[in-house]
């Protein structure tokens, strides 16, 4: 009886498939179009913007019951491969596949992209630099251990823009081959992940050995390799590496975000929704640190984050780096950098780019 049910459900969902699937290609073949008119006038064929807005309206416009954030990953990869038709997209990113950058990458540009791993920071830029890559993708921040420092570095003697940022939720999983916690003699893993689950392995693994590997991904191979080792790693790193969950959600703090950037070449137009980033170095003057903050507080410019580091080309003088919400092009924006400017010894403004949505689906990681 429940089969003679399901049969015309399932004929007319395939009808509905079938439509899609017209519908798909009439919408590559209007991609096609634009992406032969952007090679004409010789303009980006991906902008962070765009695929924004369609996000945005496709979300404010679903009535359910598909969730928005499956909305979000079709479209995703809808619009993946659609750029792959007006040019085959190649993306660069920190450290081997399955770690959380990796991750990032794929949340950002889909399956269709070129993901290609690199093993430094400085590689990365390297890539977008000499194009050999259109994009870059690296880790900035993460909401509980902080900065990045070497990125941050990486800016101060780059001309590559922010296109793009990324957040992704990040959960931590204990993996082992065997799967059983009473075998491990030693836990591996990225030095941040370790900080990040401080306070889970200092009540559950106390007297087993905390040791720093270069990435997740070369924690979870590790791990592979030596059924007394466990690493801490993502679920997408267990499934690469053949390893089994001993205890998910080792975090410490449950709201874990990392923040990704994606550098390149262009500066991407304005989306009404942006956040632009600067570095500045500013002369030893009394009052400075005001004087510094003074062009935005009059604007009423929301200031999302500030950031030190020590200058190494001179003791105990500093570089600022200086999120804002709004666009460079945003008058007020343009008007407090420039007198900010007056103050500086130099001034850089990284990027105005999309803000990302702390909303979207849990990082595969």
């Amino acid at each position: 009886m429940a089969k003679k049910k399901l049969a015309p459900l399932r004929q007319k969902i395939d009808e509905i498939d079938d439509k899609i699937l017209t519908l798909l290609n009439e919408r590559a073949g209007v991609v096609v179009e634009v992406g032969r008119l952007k090679e004409g006038a010789s303009s980006d064929f991906y902008v962070p913007s765009r695929e924004q807005a369609i996000y945005q309206r496709l979300t404010e416009q679903n009535p359910g019951p598909f969730p928005n954030d499956g909305i979000r990953r079709v479209f995703r990869e809808i619009i993946s491969a659609s750029l792959n038709l007006e040019q085959q997209m190649k993306v660069a990113f920190f450290g081997p596949q399955a770690t959380f950058t990796h991750m990032a990458a794929m949340q950002q540009f889909g399956f269709s992209a070129q993901l290609v791993p690199l093993k430094s920071i400085p590689s990365v830029f390297e890539e977008v630099e000499r194009g050999r890559a259109h994009y870059g993708v690296v880790p900035v921040e993460n909401s509980t251990e902080g900065v990045v420092n070497h990125t941050l570095d990486m800016f101060i003697g780059s001309d590559l823009q922010v296109v793009a940022e990324i957040m992704l939720e990040i959960s931590h999983n204990l993996l082992s081959k065997s799967g059983q916690i009473d075998q491990i003699t030693k836990i591996v893993s990225h030095p941040q992940p370790l900080a990040q689950c401080r306070h889970w392995l200092e009540e559950n693994m106390a007297d087993i050995p905390l040791v720093d590997v270069a990435s997740t991904a070369a924690a979870a191979q590790l791990a592979a390799e030596d059924e007394s080792t466990a690493a801490i790693a993502s679920e997408a790193a267990a499934v690469q590496y053949g390893l089994k969950i001993v205890k998910a959600k080792i975090e410490d703090n449950p709201y874990n975000f990392t923040r990704f950037l994606v550098i390149g070449k262009k500066r991407p137009d304005k989306s009404g929704h942006d956040k632009t980033s600067i570095m500045f170095s500013v002369k030893d003057q009394p009052g400075i640190l005001y004087r510094m903050l003074e062009p935005f507080s009059k604007r009423q410019i929301n200031l999302s984050k500030i950031e030190s580091r020590p200058m190494k080309q001179k003791a105990w003088e500093y570089i600022f780096f200086l999120d804002l919400v709004g666009h460079m092009d945003d008058e007020d924006i343009a008007a407090a950098i420039e007198e900010l400017r007056g103050h500086c010894h130099f001034l850089k403004i990284l990027g105005s780019y999309p803000i990302a949505n702390r909303k979207k689906e849990k990082g595969a990681e």
